[in-house]
């Protein structure tokens, strides 16, 4: 895992970032991780798993309709298409 070294940073806000660190019970370098995994993640990216989720609610699917599905899926492997 590759690390990160930071340079020049104020005594303020390593002190602020110690004290933030132990209000949420992580290490310093925990909570620096964490506020930078927070600073490039979008908070309105796409989750597949919560998508497929919610739309299996909506069409009202239940676990018997996906063991349906399993059980009547075609158990042979494809055939690559020849580009001869």
């Amino acid at each position: 895992m590759p690390a990160v070294t930071i340079r020049n940073l104020p005594d303020e806000v390593h002190r602020a970032l110690k004290v933030r660190a132990a209000r949420h019970g992580r290490s310093t370098e925990a909570e620096m991780r964490e506020i930078l995994a927070a600073a490039v993640r979008p908070p309105d990216r796409l989750r597949l798993g919560t998508a497929l989720s919610a739309l299996s609610r909506e069409a009202g699917l239940t676990n018997a309709d996906v063991d349906a599905l399993a059980e009547a899926r075609d158990r042979i492997p494809a055939v690559p298409m020849s580009l001869e």
